[in-house]
């Protein structure tokens, strides 16, 4: 079966906070949008029970009810949905390749907002308790929800240990269950010292889970110690696992830069290695990840495509100038050197250089073309003819009479 091609200009995969707010941005700036989510629009958020510390949300609200006006606001400003998983994506090159079962998309911007999920402990019945039914992955989510109640820890590394120590703020009791003899952990020793110290906090070592038990929801953790092989009930009202994440970016390996654990590395305007690419959200490389900083990954990342593709117009039809000569002079419009030498470049033009196609290009705003044009300082003049890049001139060149030796190329 031959597969149905479409173009489109920006193709997000991935349809969480992160990925559904990118599509906003876009939908917005009126570039035709694709969101591709393989489960459930929304993504992890949706599993979480209670979010209070969403700003504009004073009462709180619950994950599916926020995604879906994340979703609302999305198909609002013209956002396609298409439920399905990414098979294959192509990623080099001008025309980026998203390819699914049964279609194949074409976009000139592709991106990343494809998350992660939380590792799971692989115990018997797990699957059954995920989420809203006992089983929670964010101390931070769903401390309050369990104020004055008895929960479970699996994990003592850094994360597991602060996280815990902050759901003691909330619950009567934290139980931990720890892999190691008694007094070894896997966080730092200042976390460790204090976790001891706090008489919220209780400890189960030698232990990991064998099952997870319960009617509806959970009930009981069923430690197994790996010593003995004792199976030890444990009665809570909720189980947080801090084990690890995976990112999700099998799909990106050998082409996206990555870290040793899987994500994505951007810069602060999201872009990867790869040019016309992005990464927002969980699956990137961050210090927090919570539903706010996706929400600002997100709104960087498209906001970042809207640009790049304005741009890449802008580079192709006025810059390259289908191989006409062409002045471009690159400035920063905050600069008094630079607002002063864009007279002089403009009295040369008229003077001179008649109806030559003449660009300017401010970095202030963004330096994408700069970039693409290999110009790190500024004020620079470029002369550039067949597509090449003939001529490049600073600050000092261009009040010089090397100015005259372009004029006299552009005129012959």
């Amino acid at each position: 079966m031959e597969k149905k091609r479409e173009q489109f200009d920006v193709v997000i995969i991935g349809g969480g906070a992160a990925g559904l707010t990118a599509g906003i941005y876009c939908g917005r700036a009126r570039l035709k949008t694709l969101i591709i989510e393989k489960a459930l629009v929304g993504g992890l958020a949706t599993y979480t029970n209670e979010i209070e510390n969403y700003s504009g949300f004073p009462e709180g609200a619950t994950g599916l009810g926020l995604m879906d006006l994340f979703h609302k606001q999305a198909k609002k400003f013209g956002v396609k949905f298409k439920l399905t998983d990414v098979k294959s994506v192509k990623l080099e090159g001008e025309t980026k390749i998203v390819e699914t079962f049964r279609n194949i998309y074409e976009a000139k911007v592709v991106i990343v907002a494809t998350g992660g999920k939380p590792r799971l402990t692989g115990a018997k019945n797990e699957e059954k308790y995920l989420y809203d039914k006992g089983i929670s992955f964010c101390a931070t989510c769903d401390a309050a929800a369990n104020t004055g109640k008895t929960v479970m820890v699996i994990g003592s590394g850094d994360a597991a240990i602060e996280e815990g120590m902050f759901l003691t703020k909330f619950a009567d009791k934290v139980i931990v269950s720890v892999l190691h003899e008694e007094g070894v952990m896997d966080c730092n020793e200042i976390a460790k010292a204090q976790a001891l110290a706090n008489p919220k906090m209780e400890f189960i070592w030698n232990t990991m889970v064998d099952s997870f038990e319960g009617e509806e929801r959970l009930t009981h953790v069923v430690l197994k110690n790996v010593k003995t092989g004792e199976l030890i009930p444990v009665k809570v009202d909720s189980c947080f696992l801090f084990i690890g994440y995976v990112p999700n970016t099998e799909l990106f390996k050998g082409v996206l830069d990555m870290t040793k654990a899987g994500y994505l590395l951007t810069n602060e305007k999201m872009e990867t290695n790869v040019e016309g690419v992005f990464a927002a959200g969980d699956v990137r490389e961050k210090f927090l990840k919570q539903v706010a900083t996706a929400v600002g990954d997100g709104a960087i990342a498209g906001y970042s495509a809207e640009k790049y593709i304005a741009e890449s117009e802008k580079f192709e039809k006025q810059i390259l100038n289908d191989g006409k000569p062409s002045l471009v002079y690159i400035w920063n419009a905050v600069d008094p050197v630079c607002r002063d030498l864009l007279q002089v470049v403009e009295e040369y033009k008229e003077q001179y250089l008649g109806n030559i196609c003449f660009t300017k290009v401010d970095v202030y705003k963004s330096d994408g073309i700069a970039k693409r044009l290999g110009v790190t300082q500024y004020p620079s003049l470029v002369y550039i003819n067949d597509g090449k890049i003939v001529e490049c001139l600073d600050k000092d060149q261009i009040v010089s009479g090397a100015m005259k030796k372009i004029v006299t190329q552009c005129s012959a």
